[in-house]
């Protein structure tokens, strides 16, 4: 890896799976581009908090957007320490539980959520002379314009094995509920998981944290000096 250019703006776009070290490499990659960092997954897990919370039903799409409409989101973009307030409530640790896990693909699927963040996400985004942007739709649809596209993915096994170390659960009903929520992502009508065409794969099974922000980096440095 060369020398780290930090252009007067720019957008990454990090999507992909649960599991394929998305969170570390674009928090590590905001820091190094001295810009802020964007977690969208984590609000759709605020607003499901507040969701749950309400104790609406989650199979009533109309309650869950009114909802999530009425909840109060503070985002914090700080790439060492970003936090999270849903109606003035420190969600950070809530929001990676359980019970928000086995919601939030419900949550986001609906399609009036999913609008309604988008925006939110959007205006980050124009707020921010440098920001990396992690989630599931981001090269599609929060950023289709993002300097650098990259699709983040790593085999099944890996990606279990390092979320359950992370939630210290085991890894066959990880690799179990990471499969659930694949399939969700991947089908769901509005905004599915998906590699756009420009956006760049890559396998992180075999590398780590370090080496995939390094090659990330150059991937940058190359388009913007071109």
């Amino acid at each position: 890896m060369g020398e780290v250019l930090r252009p007067e703006r720019c957008v990454v776009a990090v999507d992909g799976p649960s599991g394929s070290g998305k969170s570390t490499v674009s928090r590590r990659l905001a820091t190094a581009l001295d810009g802020v960092y964007l977690d969208t997954g984590a609000m759709y897990r605020s607003v499901t908090w507040a969701v749950l919370q309400a104790g609406v039903d989650l199979a009533d799409p109309d309650a869950v957007t009114k909802i999530a409409l009425e909840t109060d989101l503070t985002v914090g973009t700080d790439p060492v320490a970003p936090h999270f307030r849903a109606n003035a409530v420190d969600v950070d640790a809530a929001i990676r539980g359980p019970e928000v896990t086995g919601a939030v693909s419900a949550v986001a699927a609906v399609p009036a959520v999913r609008r309604h963040l988008v925006a939110l996400q959007r205006e980050i985004i124009g707020a921010h002379s440098r920001i990396v942007v992690e989630g599931r739709d981001i090269s599609s649809v929060v950023a289709p314009d993002a300097d650098l596209k990259v699709y983040l993915t790593a085999s099944a096994a890996a990606r279990a094995q390092r979320r359950s170390l992370e939630d210290a659960t085991d890894v066959a009903a990880t690799q179990a509920d990471l499969e659930r929520r694949d399939k969700i992502d991947s089908s769901r009508t509005a905004d599915p998981l998906r590699r756009t065409d420009d956006a760049i794969e890559v396998d992180t099974t075999g590398m780590g944290i370090d080496e995939v922000v390094a090659h990330l980096l150059d991937l940058l440095n190359s388009k913007v000096t071109r």
